[in-house]
């Protein structure tokens, strides 16, 4: 750590962000903080909240997909697809329980997420579009549920 916080040749952000990390993590430990990159620092901080915010967005949407392949496709419902549906829901909760904060994020992305979980459910069950309704059938609280599955259409 002194040898950080004393190398007057720190390494550039560009040039290797895992070494880059390390001497920051250094020097805020060390409380030198003249010496902090502290715009790259600032700005690899607030990119951790959007990344959270991403994997959530990112969940719902596998999350959803499933939910709609579950109803509109019930000769596929099977072991994987549930798993992948509880694995979705777990690991949303996950990273809401680390930032309270997102609790409400997975509603504010939710008509998003749906237009595009229409289209990889599409995709994936060779349905048309149209056969998934416009607007999100299940609210917000039975996607998260651990225990809801929607009924076969």
């Amino acid at each position: 750590m002194n040898r950080i916080v004393r190398n007057t040749h720190l390494t550039p952000f560009e040039a290797d962000y895992a070494l880059w990390s390390a001497e920051q993590a250094a020097l805020l430990r060390a409380g030198a903080l003249d010496a902090l990159d502290r715009e790259n620092l600032a700005e690899e901080i607030e990119s951790l909240g959007r990344r959270d915010r991403r994997e959530i967005e990112n969940r719902l949407k596998v999350l959803l997909a499933h939910l709609l392949k579950w109803r509109h496709q019930p000769e596929g419902q099977g072991g994987s697809w549930r798993a992948t549906i509880r694995d979705q829901r777990v690991q949303i909760a996950k990273v809401i329980k680390e930032s309270p904060s997102l609790r409400g994020h997975p509603a504010k992305a939710l008509a998003e997420e749906y237009a595009n979980a229409v289209l990889d459910a599409a995709d994936e069950t060779g349905l048309p579009e149209n056969t998934f309704p416009a607007a999100c059938p299940f609210t917000i609280e039975e996607i998260l549920d651990s225990d809801f599955l929607p009924d076969a259409s």
